[in-house]
């Protein structure tokens, strides 16, 4: 019997060699995964896709950045994703200029140059404005000429007077000291001049009445003619402590009180009496008394150098016991003496029309702090002023 071939079961895959199975293979992997060359991978579901790009040995970069703060890999072919990597970005903070390493950068608010009936938005816009500016304290007079900027039942009761003759809303100076707090800003009460009246004040014919005044004229400065409460008689000085106790009470987020230069006697009137004790004990006193009613405020001081204020104003400031000491050195003829006294306290303070200073001034790691009056009467000007110098200086 002859033999008769078998015809071939399948394709006959079983005869081609293994090889030419792994190059056909590896050919078609190559073809799907040239994307530039074929556009049928854009048909590809999408999973396939990052499946391929996770297969593609060649690394690929961006040229453009991501503002992303995190980013994830591509699923794997086991679908567990893999680990977040979290990116944390640093805010790099410039260092403070030597403008605002200043401890205290103050600007003086007369009585009447925020008040004037003003309401809560305006003072509050007010603070904000000052702040934009550079500036950190406000020293603002609520104190002055014989009378306060607020209702004060001390007033009243003393006197027959509630407050200065001005329209300001009762609460102005809440808004003004908690805007400035939410500034980041303090606010120094400024009993503006001090112990002196003249001849415009409410009490001045009260005063001369009951005999309140020292003898004679201050005529420290000229144009001006002052007339100085006696503190040494029990029921003025009583007066004087009484409004501190009751101011510190009142507003008791107050950060400082301060005193200037009239605080003081000066040194020509009649009869050459050395008031010096009398007036050391008298502020001894003042300061203890608040301390009592509230410890938490700041006693401070704005006056000439030692040697000067107790040589021509009968104000040995030394032993007064005051928390903080400004030199005021609104004087040019003199000023690089001040400023060698400023380095020894707390700070140094200049009119608007000493700006020509500023320069110096800050650029000296020891002056500590700068305070700037407004003597044109536009504080405002002035802040703008002091900005644009403060930052061309930088």
């Amino acid at each position: 019997m002859s033999r008769q071939d078998k015809k071939p079961n399948g394709c006959g895959c079983s005869n081609i060699p293994f090889s030419i199975i792994i190059v056909i293979l590896g050919g078609g992997y190559w073809w799907f995964s040239q994307k530039g060359n074929l556009d049928i991978s854009n048909l590809l579901p999408k999973i396939q896709q990052i499946a391929i790009s996770i297969l593609n040995p060649t690394p690929t970069t961006s040229s453009t950045p991501t503002s992303s703060l995190s980013s994830t890999s591509s699923f794997p072919p086991n679908n567990k994703q893999a680990p977040v990597k979290t990116i944390t970005l640093e805010k790099t903070l410039l260092p403070p200029t030597p403008w605002e390493k200043k401890v205290i950068r103050g600007i003086y608010l007369s009585r009447y140059q925020v008040t004037n009936n003003a309401d809560e938005e305006t003072i509050r816009q007010r603070v904000r404005y000052y702040h934009s500016q550079g500036i950190n304290t406000i020293i603002h007079g609520v104190w002055g000429n014989g009378c306060t900027m607020y209702n004060s039942d001390v007033m009243q009761q003393t006197l027959g007077y509630r407050s200065c003759p001005n329209q300001f809303q009762e609460r102005w100076l809440d808004w003004l000291i908690d805007e400035a707090h939410k500034q980041g800003m303090q606010v120094h009460a400024y009993f503006e001049k001090g112990i002196k009246i003249d001849k415009n004040s409410p009490i001045y014919d009260l005063a001369i009445s009951r005999k309140w005044i020292v003898p004679g004229v201050d005529k420290t400065y000229v144009g001006i003619d002052h007339y100085v409460l006696d503190v040494e008689i029990p029921e003025v000085a009583s007066f004087f402590r009484n409004i501190l106790v009751e101011f510190v009470q009142k507003y008791p987020k107050i950060d400082a009180v301060q005193w200037d230069d009239y605080l003081g006697y000066y040194a020509e009137l009649p009869g050459k009496i050395d008031r010096t004790a009398k007036l050391t004990s008298f502020v001894q006193q003042i300061r203890t008394a608040m301390k009592q009613a509230n410890f938490s405020v700041s006693f401070d001081i704005c006056h000439h150098n030692p040697y000067w204020a107790k040589r021509y104003f009968a104000a040995d400031w030394q032993k007064w016991n005051v928390d903080r000491v400004f030199i005021q050195a609104y004087n040019e003829a003199n000023f690089k003496e001040e400023l060698n006294y400023a380095k020894n306290y707390a700070g140094i303070a200049i009119t608007d029309h000493q700006l020509h200073r500023l320069k110096e001034l800050v650029d000296n790691d020891a002056i500590k702090s700068i305070l700037i009056f407004p003597i044109s009467g536009k504080p405002e000007e002035t802040a703008s002023t002091l900005k644009s110098l403060t930052q061309n200086n930088n």
